[in-house]
């Protein structure tokens, strides 16, 4: 792997690849780390999942805001979209199918997260974007096509969040039902810019679903 975040480690918990049925794939937000979201996952704990966590340099996944021009994000966007790509990878280059794979990313992780996914649209096991939304400085339902086969998303922010504009949830979670996702939108009032238990539990029955 190249770019900015080519050296960075690929954090692996959970259920060993050579036993797990399932995978999930945290990717964190700016300023944090790759393990501690590991921790978080915990919360989510399933016998028979993997986890993996794609580390960020500097643990910053990309220097704009997210709806700046994806130039202004370059390379470390490509770079970023590239290690989840990994880690999708080593799960099911371990044996397990995508339709078990599940993406969940926070803030920028999650931006990014809801990039792979709109741009690489196949059957996952489910998305789960927390206080995040589709890059760039606007997006357009035109420019996306291809078919998620009802993968399970969940849209989860703030109605007051700083960094996430909650029109930009709005177009995003659009554009995930144009592409034939499961959509699930919520937006809560006040929350800021944090996970609350609602989506935690929210998560956890996604989880819970991969190996159903």
């Amino acid at each position: 792997m190249s770019g900015p975040h080519g050296d960075q480690p690929l954090i692996t918990a959970g259920a060993p690849f050579e036993v797990a049925e399932a995978a999930l794939i945290l990717v964190h937000g700016r300023g944090a780390r790759a393990q501690n979201f590991v921790q978080i996952a915990d919360e989510f704990h399933q016998h028979g999942v993997a986890y993996l966590a794609p580390q960020a340099a500097r643990d910053t996944w990309y220097p704009d805001a997210f709806t700046a021009p994806i130039e202004s994000n370059e390379p470390e966007r490509s770079s970023g979209l590239q290690a989840i790509d990994n880690a999708v990878r080593e799960a099911t280059d371990a044996g397990i199918l995508s339709d078990r794979v599940m993406i969940l990313g926070f803030s920028q992780g999650a931006c990014l997260a809801s990039e792979y996914v709109a741009h690489t649209p196949r059957r996952y096991g489910g998305l789960a974007v927390l206080s995040g939304g589709l890059m760039d400085e606007s997006v357009d339902l035109a420019d996306y096509d291809g078919d998620l086969e009802r993968t399970p998303v969940f849209f989860g922010c703030s109605d007051d969040d700083p960094y996430i504009p909650e029109r930009r949830v709005h177009k995003s979670s659009a554009i995930f039902e144009q592409l034939n996702g499961d959509v699930t939108k919520r937006l809560y009032e006040g929350l800021g810019h944090g996970i609350n238990q609602d989506e935690r539990e929210s998560v956890s029955e996604m989880v819970a679903n991969l190996l159903k």
